[in-house]
C-alpha cells in the first residue's frame, strides 16, 4: 500500500487517541517531520504522516511491552508501508529497532525534542513557542528537575544522528512548531 493520506492518518489517530495533549504532540512531531522533509528534499506528506501516527497507539497501549508494537501490528494489518512501520518502531529506543533511514533518524530526533520545547514554552510568561530560543532549551536541559520525563540523552543523540548542529536542530523544530502554534495552544496568551 502507498502511504496513507493525511486525512486517512488523521482518522486513524482520532480513532485511537482522545487525549488533547497526545494529539498536540502528534501535530508537533508532524510539523517537525515536514520541516525536515523539506530541508532534506524528501516527501513532506509521507514524513508528516509518520510524525502524525508515531504514537497513535500510545493511549490504548501505553506500556513498553505494547507501544509501539501494537500500533505497528495495526499498521501492517492495514497494509501500510514497511518503511513507515520501521521508522515508528525505531522511535522508541527500547524496541532495539535500527534507525536505518533518514526518516527513522528524524522521527527519533524530533520526538522527545518537541515535548521538551513544549515544556519550555509553557513556563515562559507569554506561553509562546515562537519566543523559545535554543539557548533557553539548552539551559533547561541542564535542570534535571525540569520536565524530568524527557530523555535529554536522546535529544542530543537525535541531533547527532542527523549530523545537524544542536542549536540549528532545536531552531528547526521551534520554527516548525511556531508555524502551527495555534493548534498546539502555544501561540501565547
Amino acid at each position: 500500500m502507498a502511504y496513507p493520506t493525511r486525512d486517512e492518518a488523521w482518522a486513524l489517530l482520532s480513532e485511537y487517541t482522545k487525549s488533547p495533549s497526545l494529539i498536540k504532540h502528534a501535530l508537533a512531531v508532524e510539523a517537525a517531520m515536514r520541516a525536515y522533509a523539506r530541508r532534506f528534499g524528501e516527501n513532506e506528506e509521507e514524513w508528516g504522516v509518520v510524525g502524525l501516527l508515531h504514537d497513535f497507539d500510545y493511549e490504548r497501549f501505553p506500556t513498553a511491552e505494547d507501544h509501539p508494537y501494537k500500533g505497528s501490528q495495526i499498521l501492517r494489518e492495514r497494509g501500510y508501508p514497511e518503511e513507515m512501520i520501521q521508522a515508528i518502531l525505531s522511535h522508541a529506543s527500547y524496541t532495539g529497532a535500527p534507525r536505518e533511514t533518514k526518516m527513522a533518524k528524524t522521527l527519533f530526533a524530533v520526538d522527545e525534542l518537541t515535548g521538551f520545547i513544549t515544556a519550555v514554552a509553557l513556563v515562559r510568561p507569554s506561553k509562546k513557542v515562537a519566543e523559545v530560543k535554543p539557548k533557553s532549551v539548552k539551559k533547561k536541559m541542564k535542570d534535571k528537575a525540569f520536565a524530568r520525563a524527557v530523555n535529554r540523552e536522546e535529544i542530543k543523540e537525535g541531533a547527532g544522528l542527523l549530523s545537524v548542529d544542536f542549536n540549528e536542530h532545536v531552531q528547526v523544530v521551534i520554527d516548525a512548531m511556531s508555524d502551527i502554534a495555534e493548534q498546539l495552544e502555544l501561540a501565547g496568551k
